[in-house]
């Protein structure tokens, strides 16, 4: 990264060994600012952060190439995948005929764009008790007082907002379906609904557009796939599923149908019927039916209960998708996929809720507010597959994922060779918080997810 940002300075990112000249710039002011005129440090104020691999340095550079200002951002724990990030020993040159307080200002900014780039859910600062104001302006939390080479510094925290944007997509569904459902109290925003007087469960889903277009085999087996763990996520014993289909032409729906087809198969969820438009822009949505004598509510959980995750931490990220779909259903057999598929039904949980586009924190979200709580998640607790990144895995469709909640003690779900970890609890307090490892816990979801409110609430 190299962008101009005030008259005659550049800002740039910096890796080990990349730039020496800038690097010795940067050591320069540090020595000049920390060790010779604050005396916070004896003779050198380098550290082990400075030879980490996956420290990141920013620099100030004036028109003529000097450097005139500098931060570090670097991790603030040994598991470099969990996105606990923090900045340190920013400095700048104060003779510069650019404002301190601006090239400052600019480099905190950059360093707050570079975390977040590199998958911070938290990044923390502890500065100056005379800079606390500064921070504060930039939009900075003051957390609290600390002490850092013996003088008083204050722990500032930048409010990291990805999961809360990651669950934004479902803020729009109170209002707008307020007054438009005649959803039976107990099952307001849950995956599915009973079919009063029955048996029976029935959940639809809708697959994105540019998927159907772009990957039709994926696209009918994600359909099949979301389906199914709507059932399963209500307890219901799959019966069959009905499709909606809109294709270009007869050679895009076939490919869309073989997708359908083998999720067909592989989910014990077989086709009934549907209807197909050809000539179409290209659409799919599937209802799955499904029996059950005793469904499973995703808002039956109350404060104090336990949160579980359980995950299929097999597999890979789906290729074209970046890193927001996890692929850990295509290579399972039949009886794999049944193993996690009938844990819900065999376990009975308070509650419980599959993993869908809001990721994991913010299916916590929505399972907490149809439960009528909020929720605190241990982060390190979650299962996540090695060396994937928290900030992906809990953003992502994961394949198979559920949360549920139930009493303290409560034994897993038994869902064969998926993971479960019990990470968190249902709390009084609205919204979903993140615990750290050091305890620290900081917001992830401000409030209510959807704005349908409690489960037991009519909808109607």
């Amino acid at each position: 990264m190299s962008a101009t940002v005030l008259p005659g300075v550049r800002v740039e990112v910096v890796r080990d060994g990349e730039d020496p000249a800038a690097m010795s710039g940067y050591a320069a002011l540090r020595r000049r600012a920390f060790v010779e005129e604050q005396r916070l440090f004896h003779l050198d104020d380098a550290d082990a952060f400075d030879d980490h691999p996956e420290t990141r340095v920013l620099v100030a550079r004036g028109d003529e190439g000097t450097v005139v200002g500098g931060v570090r951002v670097h991790l603030a724990c040994e598991d470099a995948t969990l996105g606990w990030w923090r900045g340190s020993r920013l400095v700048c040159e104060r003779r510069h005929p650019a404002a301190r307080g601006a090239i400052g200002a600019v480099l905190v900014r950059a360093a707050c764009e570079e975390a977040l780039g590199a998958g911070a859910l938290r990044f923390d600062a502890q500065v100056q008790e005379r800079h606390r104001r500064f921070f504060a302006l930039l939009g900075w939390e003051d957390v609290r007082a600390v002490e850092v080479a013996g003088a008083p510094h204050r722990l500032m925290r930048w409010p990291v907002d990805r999961l809360a944007r990651a669950a934004a997509a479902k803020a729009a569904l109170g209002p707008l379906l307020d007054g438009a459902l005649g959803t039976p109290a107990g099952w307001l925003g849950d995956d599915g609904v009973t079919v009063a007087g029955t048996d029976v469960v029935a959940a639809t889903d809708a697959i994105l557009p540019a998927m159907v277009e772009d990957d039709p085999e994926w696209a009918g087996w994600c359909g099949m796939l979301v389906t199914a763990h709507d059932l399963s996520a209500m307890g219901a014993a799959p019966v069959g599923a009905l499709d909606a289909l809109g294709a270009r032409d007869a050679q895009h729906a076939e490919r869309v149908v073989r997708g359908l087809r083998a999720g067909a198969q592989a989910l014990r969820l077989p086709l009934l019927g549907g209807h197909t438009t050809l000539g179409a822009a290209g659409a799919l949505s599937v209802t799955g039916l499904g029996r059950t004598a005793y469904p499973v509510p995703g808002g039956g959980g109350r404060a104090g209960d336990a949160l579980t995750v359980t995950a299929d931490l097999s597999g890979g990220w789906r290729a074209g998708y970046g890193r927001t779909q996890w692929d850990s259903s295509s290579a399972r057999s039949r009886e794999e996929l049944a193993a996690m598929l009938d844990a819900v039904a065999t376990a009975q949980p308070r509650a419980a809720k599959d993993v869908s586009m809001p990721g994991v924190v913010g299916t916590v979200g929505m399972l907490a507010e149809a439960s009528g709580c909020g929720a605190e998640i241990d982060v390190a607790a979650i299962p996540r597959p090695d060396g994937v990144a928290a900030a992906d895995w809990l953003t992502c469709f994961p394949g198979f994922a559920m949360v549920t909640a139930d009493a303290s003690g409560a034994p897993p779900l038994p869902a064969g060779p998926a993971a479960a970890a019990e990470c968190g609890r249902l709390e009084a307090a609205p919204g979903v918080r993140l615990r750290w490892p050091d305890g620290a816990v900081t917001n992830a979801l401000p409030g209510p997810v959807t704005g349908l409110g409690p489960s037991h609430q009519e909808a109607a």
